[in-house]
This record gives C-alpha cells, structure tokens and sequence, in this order.
C-alpha cells in the first residue's frame, strides 16, 4: 500500500473514532432519584409498575404505561445547562415538562407522602452513575396547595433546604445530603434540582412530604396515611433488564472521551470531570488529522501527475 493510501485511511479510522465517540457521549443516561424520603416515581416503583397498590400509582400506570416506573432514574433534561427555571414551565416540574413523566405532575392530595418534622435531616439519593455537580433541595412555602399545579413560586428559592455538591464517587451507590426543613404543616413537596457542573444535563425529582398538623408540627409528625417505601435493590434488579435507558461511560467509567485520549498512550487521564472539554479535544484532535491526512493525499496525487 502506498503512503498516501496508508494516509487516507489512518484518516478514515479517526473519522470513525470521532463518530462513535460523539455517539457514546450522547447516550441517554440513567442517574438516580430520591430514595429518603422517597419521590414520587421512586414510590410508585417500589409499589410494583405491574401491580401498584395505591390509586395514584395505579392512575400513573393506566396513563402512561409502566416504562416511566422502570425508567426511575432518567427524570431528566440533557441540555438544561443551568436554566431549569426558564425551560420548565409551572405545573410540569415534576415531570422535567417531558411527556414521557406527566403524570408525575398530577395535583393530588393522594401521592404517598413522607411523615416528617422541622429540624435537620438526612435525605438519600439513589445514584446509578454519580456525577459532578450541584444538587439543590427546595421546600415549598407555607400556604402551598396541593391540589393546584406546582409552580416555581410554590417553591423557596432563595433558601433552599440543601445545598450539596455532588461527586464521580458514592457512599455504596448513595449521595447523603443534610437537610434542614423550616416550620410547616400539611402535605408540603421538596422539588430536587441536580445540575451537572460535567455536562449541560440536570435531573429533577419531586418528593411529598407531612408536616401533620399545627399543634404537632414542632414535634414528630404523625405516620401518614399513606407512606411510601423506597424500592428494595431486589426490585430494582429484578426490574433492570426493563429499562429503556443507559448510563454506561458515567461515574467510575471512563468516558468515550477519555478512553481514545487514554488509548493514545500518550496522556494520562487525571479524570478532572471536564467530559465535554475531553470529548472536544479528542474531537478537534481527530478532525485535524482527517483534514491533514486528505490534504498531503491530494498534494501527493499532485506531485505524482507533475512528474
């Protein structure tokens, strides 16, 4: 074989590469869900996607079909980039406004709700693929109406419960995150906002919550009603092979990106957490390359005429 044809298909096997890198760093992702207290999806999960005990969760099912519930952990927006507030609209926070979760949006008084009182707490969030990032907890006002759509308004903005920096690594597939939950009675909803700072892509999560009554607010609130549970990791085994999503090339794993810089033998990955600067010069590497490699070809097809 030539040189120039050695040339033009080491050019073709960068191309390549870069294709498949690009498509491995989009695929959908699967990341996690508040598991204590539980969020909505989390809860009706864990009652069963085939046979859900409660009615909300049953109405969720006969809406929508039991993929969202297998789904659990892919309540998310791949390019939020930091503007939740301005791409979701009110009444669809819950569901991140994707169709696919909408019936996590429903105003109901009837969603399984956490009992709990003023104080700190521990929230847990089942993480399948942790991430760099920002997850932010926010309680709604007093005077919140459940059976009106969550607004953005609803929500305390300006004092979030928690405010917990997220990491590549977990406590045993767990982000632990300290709370500390103002006075309030009734139902109230803490909505869960993680912003990736590695990527534009951001998860969102709704989680009821009892704070009973006035005269038993400042003291441990009663059991609810109607308590969820948060999946066994047997349901969530028994239920994977059903997931439509997938988180391959996140967390502990090499990103595509990361592995052709690695492959080259010739830079240490220091795994900063910066995947899409990696994914971009490993893309703009690979490109030069193709562009450099179908340059000298044709300049060689030139001198070869010439002579």
């Amino acid at each position: 074989m030539s040189w120039s044809r050695r040339l033009l298909a080491a050019s073709a096997v960068g191309a390549g590469a870069l294709v498949a890198t690009t498509v491995a760093a989009g695929t959908a992702g699967a990341h996690g869900a508040m598991f204590g207290p539980p969020s909505r999806i989390a809860a009706c999960y864990a009652e069963g996607p085939e046979t859900p005990k409660s009615q909300v969760c049953k109405d969720l099912v006969a809406d929508s079909g039991t993929q969202p519930l297998y789904d659990w952990n892919e309540v998310n927006i791949a390019s939020a980039n930091g503007q939740s507030q301005q791409i979701i609209p009110d009444g669809h926070l819950c569901s991140a406004n994707r169709d696919k979760y909408r019936a996590l949006d429903w105003a109901r008084t009837d969603w399984p709700a956490t009992s709990v009182a003023a104080g700190a707490k521990t929230f847990d969030f089942r993480v399948t693929a942790p991430h760099q990032g920002t997850m932010k907890l926010y309680l709604t006002k007093a005077g919140y109406d459940p059976t009106k759509p969550l607004k953005w308004s609803d929500l305390d903005l300006a004092s979030p419960v928690a405010v917990y920096d997220t990491a590549r690594t977990s406590d045993n597939g767990y982000y632990h995150v300290n709370v500390n939950l103002p006075q309030r009675t009734g139902r109230q909803l803490v909505y869960m906002v993680w912003q990736r700072s590695d990527s534009p892509e951001a998860f969102y999560g709704c989680s009821d919550l009892d704070f009973g009554s006035a005269t038993t607010a400042a003291a441990a609130a009663p059991p609810a009603a109607n308590t969820p549970s948060a999946p066994t990791q047997a349901q969530l085994d028994a239920g994977a092979a059903r997931s439509t999503v997938s988180h391959h090339g996140h967390g502990g794993d090499l990103t595509a990106a990361e592995a052709v810089v690695a492959s080259s033998g010739t830079v240490a990955v220091d795994r900063p957490g910066q995947d899409n600067l990696l994914l971009g010069l490993a893309g703009a590497g690979l490109l030069a390359a193709t562009a450099s490699g179908a340059y000298l070809a044709r300049r060689m097809r030139g001198t070869a005429v010439s002579a």
